[in-house]
C-alpha cells in the first residue's frame, strides 16, 4: 500500500511541475556586414528575419585614432539605443531605412537594450602609399548589453558587432 501512495505522489508531482516557457533569446550575426542608412545615423545588420541595430550620434565615429586600450565608450540610454528585433519575414534596408516603413514584415518580439556600454576603438585605414588616410575603421563591442523584452532579458558580457568604415 505504501508503495503505491509514493507512486502515484510521485506521478502527482511529476504532472504538477512546469518550468515555465522560458525562452532565452540569443543572436548571432558573426557573418553579416554592417549596413546603414543614408538619411539618418542608423548603422544595423540583418540575419534573414532578425535584425540588430545601433542608433547613436554620428559623431560617435569622429574620424579621430582612439589611443591605444582607450575605446570611445558610449552608455546605453534612451539617447544611445541598441534594438534586436524579429520579424514575421525576412527583413532588408528598405524596411529600416525607408521614410515610411512598408507593411510587411511586421516586428514579431522586440528587445531594447536597458543597460551596458557601446565600445568604439578607431583606427585609420591607409592608401597603398602608407601615407595617405583614404577612412577609419570602427570597431564596435557592445559591454555588459542588458536586453529586455516584452516576455524576458537577456544579456552579453561582451559582444562584437563588428567593424564599421566611414571616409
Amino acid at each position: 500500500m505504501k508503495k503505491l501512495i509514493v507512486l502515484v505522489a510521485s506521478v502527482f508531482m511529476l504532472q504538477a511541475c512546469d518550468d515555465g516557457d522560458i525562452t532565452l533569446e540569443s543572436f548571432n550575426f558573426d557573418t553579416v556586414n554592417i549596413q546603414e542608412c543614408p538619411d539618418n545615423n542608423l548603422i544595423f545588420k540583418i540575419n534573414g528575419d532578425e535584425m540588430l541595430l545601433i542608433n547613436i550620434p554620428e559623431s560617435s565615429f569622429a574620424n579621430v585614432e582612439t589611443p591605444d586600450g582607450s575605446p570611445r565608450i558610449i552608455n546605453v540610454s534612451t539617447s544611445n539605443q541598441i534594438i534586436y528585433r524579429i520579424y514575421s519575414d525576412n527583413v532588408s534596408a528598405n524596411n529600416i531605412c525607408a521614410t515610411i516603413p512598408p507593411a510587411t514584415p511586421v516586428v514579431k518580439k522586440e528587445w531594447n537594450a536597458t543597460g551596458g556600454t557601446i565600445e568604439i576603438i578607431t583606427d585609420a585605414l591607409y592608401a597603398s602609399d602608407g601615407i595617405t588616410i583614404t577612412g577609419y575603421n570602427h570597431n564596435i563591442k557592445f559591454v555588459n548589453v542588458n536586453f529586455s523584452g516584452s516576455s524576458n532579458s537577456f544579456s552579453f558580457t561582451e559582444y562584437n558587432f563588428g567593424n564599421y568604415e566611414t571616409n
